[in-house]
């Protein structure tokens, strides 16, 4: 499967999605249409977006990225952010969703290969559909995911492990978990390890409620976390190269195109109005258009910077020297606060374009769902905390001499 030539356009006033590949379209086209139908509703009542989900299991997305010889489709990265820039444009919490359950599969295969445990879960993804969580904030460190302060517990080949999950999305919905902590009790915070738990290795007991502006679908609730298992359910790597490999490059991937889809899906509101403006006025351009063209920019420059550093991932995914260098990850953490201020701006500018329709909540071109769900971005894991992290690894990478660089 390789949707790398997929793209999307408009017809009737709808989206159509094409895929160069033998995959059949119809697959993708069916949770984007099971989600956008109740996604007002999903915002509303702030409920997990049951029947998307169900359809992308049905339609056996859940498991695309596993391997072929695991059952899955082998789905490359541009496959998945290509659905989850399609699933933005109709549902931003399901493709949040969607977005974070893929970076955890993206973690199993790419760093639980030659462990059986680790195999075995994947067929199981792979043919049961499994909803992949993930369990990475904890206690006041909020989005400091390199700091660890619950440690596994080893008795013999037995291990347990007691977490105050301040967040875990969609965590009493999901099949299992992927969480990290420290090593054991001697270890520092920062010497972590990476697990993969399934729902009947753990108890989650609510402690967080989840009532916010937007994402509301995500239901990132917190929970105290209660795990016993096996130690083969830790990951034979570390999570120091687990997250810069793959937890980091892949989610701020994934997450971006959540954002241009849900950019892209304002964009085209914006554009509905104005046309109907026009034509409704003789041909006389409303007074926001220009705040359209403004929308419209911005997204080139959102989707731009996206595919350049999908690009790059792409070239070098399977090369470990590459992906640990100063400029790529400086390079991949400045992409999630590019594209998160990027996108708020764009939807910022279709909200302007539409004016009072776009400020409505009741009529064909309103865009507050969009904005309210896409100001979570520069939030999800604060953009101020990233450009804080990295000043020093920034001031190291070297400047490009050429366009090309």
């Amino acid at each position: 499967m390789n949707l790398q030539g997929a793209r999307s356009r408009e017809a009737a006033g709808k989206s159509k999605f094409i895929f160069d590949t033998g995959f059949r379209p119809e697959q993708i086209a069916a949770v984007v249409a099971a989600a956008g139908a109740e996604a007002d509703d999903v915002d509303r009542t702030a409920r997990f977006p049951q029947k998307a989900i169900e359809a992308a299991r049905a339609q056996r997305l859940l498991g695309v990225q596993i391997p072929k010889e695991f059952g899955g489709d082998g789905a490359s990265m541009f496959d998945i952010t290509d659905m989850c820039y399609a699933l933005g444009r109709a549902c931003s919490s399901t493709a949040m969703i969607f977005a974070m359950h893929q970076t955890k599969i993206a973690c199993l295969v790419r760093h639980g290969a030659g462990s059986a445990y680790h195999e075995s879960l994947m067929r199981r993804v792979a043919s049961e559909q499994m909803l992949l969580a993930s369990s990475t904030t904890e206690g006041q460190n909020g989005g400091n995911i390199r700091f660890s302060s619950a440690a596994v517990e080893r008795t013999g080949a037995e291990i347990s492990l007691v977490r105050n999950a301040t967040v875990i999305s969609y965590g009493a919905e999901a099949d299992g978990i992927i969480t990290v902590a420290r090593r054991d009790g001697a270890s520092a915070g920062s010497d972590q390890v990476l697990l993969a738990i399934t729902k009947e290795d753990y108890t989650l007991e609510r402690s967080v409620e989840w009532q916010t502006l937007g994402m509301r679908g995500t239901c990132s609730a917190g929970f105290e976390l209660k795990f016993k298992g096996s130690s083969e359910q830790i990951f034979p790597e570390g999570y120091d190269k687990i997250h810069a490999q793959t937890m980091t490059p892949v989610a701020h991937l994934c997450w971006s195109s959540v954002w241009a889809g849900i950019a892209a899906a304002s964009v085209e509101r914006a554009q509905a109005f104005i046309r109907k403006a026009a034509r409704g006025a003789g041909g006389q351009m409303p007074p926001g258009a220009a705040h359209f063209n403004a929308a419209k920019m911005t997204l080139t420059k959102l989707r731009a910077v996206i595919t350049a550093n999908l690009d790059i991932y792409a070239a070098h995914e399977h090369d470990e020297r590459a992906l640990s260098s100063l400029d790529f990850q400086s390079s991949i953490n400045l992409l999630k606060v590019e594209a998160s201020e990027l996108a708020v701006e764009t939807v910022m500018s279709a909200m302007r374009a539409c004016g009072l329709a776009g400020y409505r909540n009741d009529g064909d071109f309103s865009v507050g769902r969009l904005l309210r769900d896409v100001l979570s971005s520069p939030i999800m894991i604060n953009n101020d905390r990233i450009l804080s992290n990295i000043a020093t690894t920034s001031l190291m990478s070297a400047v490009p001499a050429t366009l090309r660089d």
